[in-house]
């Protein structure tokens, strides 16, 4: 059984650890603002530029394509696993880690390269002897479109190559606090799918000057870049949001155990106290009749 000093050396303990949750849940709250203004400005532009790569891909036809859009039938993937370089996050890094696994379960192991951003994807699949091509980690706190552009660039010149077929992105998408969906977007070759999009709402016929070849040449490695960028503050957004609400309930239950400690602690103190006025009230009574005989 647990000794008194035992339990209040307990409850200091989780006390401390209480303060502890309760400051990273109020820095991450403070990171989160930023980076939650950020996503929400990023996204618009990415969906007008996306709408814009389709007008253009309608214009350009089937006569010209540029690199970036050619359809391989090769079976070489690589994927792009966005995680963090920090736990304490709840499942946030787990999640995209499960998808990344029955990604590759799904393909050819063997065909399959990985891309691993943060320390938390790294280490994983480190220890589990996955070759990884290439990695980058340190960068979070100081994410700039830099980091984004030097990535996208490394992807698109593995792909001008001939080195992969496909290359997908796999990252956390920031939904809200509590919610951040484990999602994968193909980058390369970049999906015709906008193009279907523009015709449907094809009311006004642009002209193109120098004309949509020359802009695709510009806009596509711009467009790749965005989307790359995007999916790193996806991600970074998701994990303040997912380190906030994972604090916020550690520090609860942090107090929860507090509590049931304390009323331990009030339990064992009252057993000593009655055990000590037991041991006075039997002595007494031992000597009364000591007196008696």
């Amino acid at each position: 059984m647990a000794t008194l000093r035992d339990i209040r050396r307990r409850i200091r303990s989780v006390e401390s650890t209480q303060k502890i949750t309760r400051a990273m849940k109020l820095v991450a709250a403070a990171k989160l603002r930023r980076a939650q203004e950020r996503i929400l400005a990023a996204r618009p532009y990415a969906s007008k530029m996306a709408e814009l790569l389709g007008n253009l891909v309608s214009a350009a036809g089937e006569g010209a394509p540029h690199p970036l859009l050619e359809q391989r039938e090769g079976p070489r993937r690589q994927i792009v696993i966005i995680t963090a370089d920090r736990g304490l996050a709840g499942a946030f890094n787990s999640n995209v880690v499960r998808r990344a696994v029955d990604f590759i379960r799904q393909s050819n192991a063997a065909e399959v390269t990985l891309v691993v951003v943060g320390r938390k994807g790294r280490d994983f699949f480190r220890r589990r002897g996955h070759p990884i091509k290439h990695e980058m980690l340190g960068f979070w706190d100081r994410l700039a479109y830099g980091h984004a552009s030097e990535l996208a660039d490394y992807l698109m010149r593995q792909y001008l190559e001939g080195e992969v077929d496909e290359v997908h992105l796999l990252y956390n998408e920031f939904r809200s606090v509590a919610v951040q969906r484990p999602v994968r977007a193909q980058l390369l070759p970049i999906p015709r799918a906008g193009a279907e999009a523009a015709e449907e709402g094809a009311g006004v016929d642009y002209i193109y000057e120098p004309g949509p070849e020359a802009i695709l040449r510009d806009l596509l490695p711009r467009h790749v870049r965005t989307q790359v960028f995007r999916a790193l503050m996806e991600s970074l957004a998701g994990e303040y949001g997912a380190r906030m609400t994972a604090m916020e309930a550690a520090t609860k239950n942090a107090k929860e155990m507090i509590g049931v400690l304390t009323i331990q602690y009030n339990k064992a103190r009252q057993e000593k106290i009655t055990k000590e006025l037991l041991d006075i009230v039997g002595g007494a009574e031992a000597l009364k009749q000591g007196a008696e005989a």
